[in-house]
């Protein structure tokens, strides 16, 4: 059942820094703080909280509050350094939020758990200050569709059918979109202007969250990594894209030695984005070193953590040889024809690069394709390195033979990674144009005239 409880709470005096301009000068004051229980259950809560500034700019900011029952405790936050002692929590601002501009807001939130009533939270302060207000309202608006005219605002939440990805009205179709570098080295490259950009100008059906597990990831601070996987996945339900979370598992290769970050991650993003129509998990993003049947087992202990809070999403299963299907090990798809996963509503991984997987690579596509649903989640242009020229002539033979066969894909990257798999130029994320042709790589170029084309998504 959902409830939702509102505060609005106005402060009086500066939000954060103060005018060093005279000894007379004051700082603009004013905050506003809305407190929305979004869902509960037995037990168990999620709440978020929305800041907004209506002061002068501030850079870095803690926003404090009481629960106000001792069974009260935040379990997992998102958006903000979240911890709590005692009654008292504290959300400090992460690196992507922590400057807010005059009239700027953002949106926090966690889950939780308690024991008694659940009361609202009290003695909300921001920057030290308190915040005073009253109750809004005990019943909820009811959540917005997506827009229409978007890929989620036409398809709804997805599943498979037979071979193919299908909409809520159970007709195949083709998801086309790019997907992140890591996103613990090129953080910035996701922003509302890349967003809007990769939404409204690209016309992106997709934007896959790439949180590599190693390599300075998700090991490194679970908490923090999640948190800026859950904003993404809200900045691209906002735009009315599908979020595709992967779990960037390449070095090692095995899936199995993450199995236990992979279901404390999942079980977390999943309880925490249920309700949402634009998600689709990836559970490992290239298994290599390793059999089928031990990647098998690995999806066969993650799956049904997922599917305990999220009963409806798309998964999505890693194969072998870094996603191969098994041909980069020298076999096939048979090994994954012959022994599936034991879930429903699932998709086996497909990745390439045009550069270095050609001929047998497309054959061995056009042959899984009719026994196995394939969802492309990772390409590139160039060689599997990432580097060295693009090959053109292979990478549209790959985009035509997926329009074909109706295989959604991620384009590797929606970046400015010094490397020729990059859509955009060294640089171009320092500023605010991400579209314009004196931004794109010839990778981007060629990726964004093949996704910028008409969806055509069937309705009926």
């Amino acid at each position: 059942m959902k409830r939702t409880l509102a505060l609005l709470a106005t402060c009086a005096t500066a939000l954060g820094l103060t005018t060093l301009a005279t000894p007379q000068a004051e700082a603009a004051t004013g905050c506003k703080v809305e407190y929305t229980v979004t869902n509960q259950w037995s037990g168990g809560f999620q709440a978020g909280v929305k800041v907004t500034n209506l002061g002068d700019p501030v850079s870095g900011w803690t926003l404090k509050f009481s629960l106000t029952d001792a069974g009260q405790k935040v379990v997992q936050g998102w958006n903000a350094t979240w911890s709590q002692s005692g009654s008292a929590v504290t959300a400090a601002n992460v690196d992507w939020n922590r400057t807010l501009a005059t009239g700027a807001a953002t949106d926090l939130g966690f889950t939780g758990t308690f024991t008694g009533a659940n009361p609202k939270p009290t003695a909300f302060t921001l920057n030290g200050v308190a915040c005073t207000g009253s109750v809004g309202g005990e019943e909820p608006p009811p959540d917005p569709d997506p827009a229409p005219g978007t890929p989620v605002g036409i398809n709804g939440q997805l599943r498979v059918c037979g071979v193919n990805l299908c909409n809520q009205y159970n007709r195949p179709i083709q998801l086309r979109g790019m997907s992140t570098h890591g996103i613990q080295w090129f953080s910035k490259c996701y922003n509302n202007a890349s967003l809007d950009a990769l939404a409204k100008d690209w016309k992106s059906d997709l934007f896959r969250i790439a949180m590599y597990v190693q390599e300075q990831g998700y090991e490194t601070d679970p908490a923090g990594f999640t948190s800026r996987v859950n904003s993404l996945v809200d900045m691209a339900e906002a735009r009315g894209m599908y979020a595709l979370i992967d779990f960037h598992t390449l070095t090692p290769g095995d899936p199995n030695y993450n199995l236990d970050r992979a279901k404390t991650f999942f079980a977390s993003v999943a309880a925490r984005n249920a309700a949402k129509k634009n998600v689709i998990y990836e559970i490992a993003n290239e298994p290599n070193g390793v059999s089928w049947t031990a990647i098998k087992n690995y999806a066969e202990q993650v799956i049904p953590v997922i599917r305990a809070a999220d009963p409806d999403a798309v998964i999505i299963v890693g194969t072998r040889g870094w996603s191969s299907l098994g041909v980069s090990d020298g076999s096939n798809e048979t090994e994954v024809v012959n022994n599936p996963v034991n879930a429903t509503n699932i998709m086996y991984a497909f990745h390439f690069y045009a550069a270095s997987h050609k001929d047998n690579y497309r054959a061995t596509v056009s042959r899984a394709a009719a026994k196995l649903p394939l969802f492309v989640t990772e390409f590139g242009t160039v060689s599997a390195t990432g580097g060295g020229t693009m090959d053109r002539a292979s990478s549209v033979a790959w985009l035509d033979l997926l329009d074909q066969l109706k295989i959604s894909y991620a384009n590797w990257t929606y970046s400015d990674a010094n490397e020729s798999s990059a859509a955009f130029k060294p640089g171009t994320c320092n500023g605010t144009d991400y579209s314009s042709s004196g931004v794109l790589t010839e990778s981007g170029a060629l990726l964004k005239s093949r996704i910028s084309t008409a969806d055509s998504f069937p309705t009926g």
